[in-house]
């Protein structure tokens, strides 16, 4: 069926609707929400930990739960932008993210939080692609990168202000007030986009596919969730095993359906484009290293090092503080050099920040942590920024929501990914190497110890107490976290050059003649 933009000659856009600018200040709010999300929540890890009495798998549940919704939502929620319309799905995303936060921050048990991060993970989806799309139809093509720039700007404003209201929140309020804090941000978002937003989707009426959604729900659920359980499970183990046969079959399933279907739900003549295709894995590459190799730095600083929720907000301030600089030079070399090169070059800078950061040791200063910050954020913001480059860019304009789609399907699945094998990574280095640490008095401590023991060290905890025994414990356990840690980042800088490699083979999207044509 062919897909056109459909235009409503006959209802002028209202004051401030459609705007570039102004569209692009609405989404950024919507999107910041999320971003405030992801930041606090990291912050206020330890302190659920504790509080919660959860276990490093209820913790990595707190985050892979809401990934995994995202994950399996995120195309199928770029398609109904693209039926719906993008600002109505934008702006249900909003006050479903905002509504879902504040449910969040009145539970009092681990199994309710984690059920509504998976809610709050759903909302998420409807509104990243949806925020992309809307970019895409109200900014020229030519204009796009520099669109792109300076929403990275205010993406990584919120960023680096995460960390410290997150920390200043767990410390003089309570963990839940990190998420109370979304409330009021979605209530702005939600009324400024229902003002300066313009709405615009495909002209595809008939009916939503939803054997497609179907489909491809149980192929993405079947493999982030063997991806998730495999540190528990032992990726040999036949429950893993039996996921990912089901994931590689289901999705064998959904293409063969694509193929057939009248009005698929995702056109696979979107990936006859090379940049397209290498774009997605470039994305997965690009947030393995990133996500699992940043989810445990907070357990660094406030288990090894000790420090408080907010210094240790302070301490990963530099990294987004960073991507308000990085983000709009990004944007800049990206016009002028393409994305090739910027791509490429910003993943080898990756890559040697992480390597750095395979070097830290149990007594590192603030400069050790804040100049590889630095490097990352100079090195990630080419990567969030040409994304929609190469990705939304080369997708056709009535395909951008399913496209939005695919490119945060593929960071969402990236993250899972890294979390749950590089958390395995670290937890399996940890438990090797801390009956060397604890000497000859391992043979003395009994096997259940042990186990609570190696738990504690895979989140860079100590037992509580006083006196030598107890110190020789902690030292044990921080040095075989250090240890884990370092093979973590070990594994990121490779997976980091992997895709700097990648990057040589993507183009620039093709550039938008004329306006942006919009749904009024």
């Amino acid at each position: 069926m062919t897909q056109a933009v459909s235009v409503d000659a006959d209802a002028p856009p209202g004051r401030g609707q459609g705007h570039p600018w102004l569209t692009l200040l609405a989404v950024s709010l919507g999107v910041i929400m999320v971003m405030l999300d992801g930041t606090v929540v990291a912050i206020a890890n330890p302190v659920i930990q504790v509080e919660l009495k959860a276990s490093l798998s209820d913790l990595q549940w707190i985050t892979s739960g809401y990934l995994l919704a995202l994950a399996v939502f995120l195309i199928t929620a770029g398609k109904l932008g693209d039926l719906f319309g993008h600002k109505r799905v934008f702006l249900i995303g909003v006050a479903g993210f905002a509504l879902t936060s504040l449910a969040i921050g009145l539970s009092s048990s681990v199994g309710m939080l984690i059920a509504l991060r998976v809610l709050q993970g759903l909302f998420g989806a409807l509104l990243q692609p949806a925020a992309l799309a809307l970019l895409r139809s109200a900014f020229p093509g030519e204009k796009l990168n520099m669109a792109m720039g300076a929403w990275g700007a205010i993406i990584g404003l919120s960023s680096a202000a995460g960390p410290i209201v997150g920390g200043l929140l767990v410390e003089n309020v309570s963990w839940q007030s990190v998420f109370f804090i979304n409330v009021p941000v979605g209530v702005v978002a939600l009324a400024f986009g229902l003002w300066a937003l313009r709405e615009s989707k495909a002209k595809m009426l008939s009916r939503v596919d939803w054997l497609g959604v179907v489909l491809l729900s149980g192929a993405m659920f079947s493999l982030v969730w063997a991806i998730i359980k495999a540190p528990a499970w032992g990726w040999g183990d036949v429950k893993t095993l039996g996921f990912l046969a089901a994931a590689v079959v289901v999705g064998a399933v959904f293409v063969f359906w694509q193929s057939k279907a009248s009005e698929p739900l995702l056109p696979l003549s979107l990936f006859r484009n090379a940049s397209v295709s290498i774009g997605t894995i470039l994305m997965i590459l690009m947030s393995f290293a990133m996500f699992g190799a940043m989810f445990f730095l907070t357990f660094f600083f406030q288990g090894v090092h000790g420090l408080t929720p907010l210094d240790s907000g302070l301490r990963m301030l530099p990294m987004s503080a960073g991507m308000i600089v990085a983000s709009p030079v990004a944007g800049i070399l990206i016009g002028k050099l393409g994305p090739k090169i910027t791509i490429a070059g910003g993943m080898v800078i990756s890559a040697f920040a992480m390597f750095l950061m395979s070097r830290l040791s149990v007594e590192a200063a603030f400069a050790d942590t804040a100049i590889p910050f630095v490097l990352l954020a100079f090195g990630l913001s080419p990567v969030f920024v040409g994304a929609t480059e190469i990705i939304v860019g080369n997708a056709p304009e009535e395909l951008s929501g399913v496209a939005g789609g695919v490119q945060n399907s593929a960071m969402q699945v990236g993250g899972a990914l890294g979390t749950a094998i590089l958390g395995a990574i670290v937890s399996a280095k940890v438990a090797d190497v801390l009956p060397g640490y604890l000497g000859p008095a391992a043979a003395a401590i009994p096997p259940k110890q042990m186990e609570d023991l190696k738990s504690a060290a895979s989140v860079g905890a100590a037992p509580p107490g006083t006196g030598p025994v107890a110190e020789a414990l902690a030292n044990a356990s921080h040095l075989s976290f250090m240890d884990g840690l370092h093979l973590g980042f070990v594994v990121s800088t490779a997976v980091a050059l992997v895709a700097a490699a990648l990057a040589l083979f993507v183009r620039a999207g093709r550039k938008t003649e004329g306006a942006p044509v919009h749904m009024g």
